[in-house]
């Protein structure tokens, strides 16, 4: 009984400590930013970093000269299936937190450990605005062409598709009338969230990034300061 209760006390200290490390190596290197390229180009474009208080999406102008995004994600396929939207909030993340689990009230044990563990299949959120509001949640930053392009293949190539077309998931899990979700590549884990997508897009686009982030403050603390 004293060897069982041993090893079992050694499972708990080494699952405390690697909670620990967890936290720490997450608040450092969130906060420590990544190296990046300087543009010298013109910086034309303003797209913004938004958080809804957990997730953090990359909202941006839904026409310009380089993208249509609402060639790429029919405005047909929203609820509302209004169109003249000027922004769109595009993020990354496990299908499961998304569909099943519109509030933290709604979360099951089963969908928290087939998303920590990477078990799980993804999905894009796409989600059209009128307008953007800046607040402690929201930042504006203008990049360049070049810049927004590399976003463009970003998000384009997290997308699974079925030849060219993207692949909407067909659900009433909509959380407005003005968002739809797509197939996407890879699979959401306590390493890989929905924020070290949003993250490892703004360090392939050269903005303001932490070296490796799963939470959304560490992206903001980017972004506090800038104009």
């Amino acid at each position: 009984m004293k060897k069982i209760l041993k090893v079992f006390g050694y499972i708990i200290l080494g699952l405390l400590s690697f909670c620990v490390l967890y936290i720490v190596a997450e608040y450092s290197l969130s906060r420590i930013s990544a190296p990046k390229k300087n543009i010298d180009e013109e910086k034309t474009i303003q797209v913004f970093v938004q958080s809804n208080g957990i997730h953090t999406d990359i909202v941006l102008p839904v026409v310009n000269e380089d993208m249509d995004w609402s060639q790429l994600f029919p405005y047909g396929n929203t609820v509302g299936k209004h169109s003249g939207y000027r922004y769109v909030g595009i993020g990354w993340g496990d299908k499961g937190f998304y569909l099943d689990t519109p509030e933290w009230k709604d979360l099951k044990a089963s969908t928290a450990f087939v998303a920590a563990f990477g078990l799980g299949e993804s999905a894009i959120h796409v989600t059209y605005y009128n307008s953007v509001q800046q607040d402690e949640l929201c930042f504006a930053y203008q990049i360049s062409r070049s810049q927004y392009r590399d976003l463009i293949k970003y998000i384009e190539d997290s997308l699974d598709r079925n030849q060219a077309e993207t692949i909407l998931v067909k659900t009433d899990a909509q959380y407005g009338d003005s968002d739809a979700f797509y197939e996407a590549k890879g699979a959401y884990s306590m390493f890989y969230s929905c924020n070290t997508w949003t993250n490892n897009a703004l360090k392939k686009a050269a903005m303001p990034a932490g070296i490796w982030a799963t939470l959304d403050k560490g992206i903001l603390s980017h972004y506090k300061h800038k104009k």
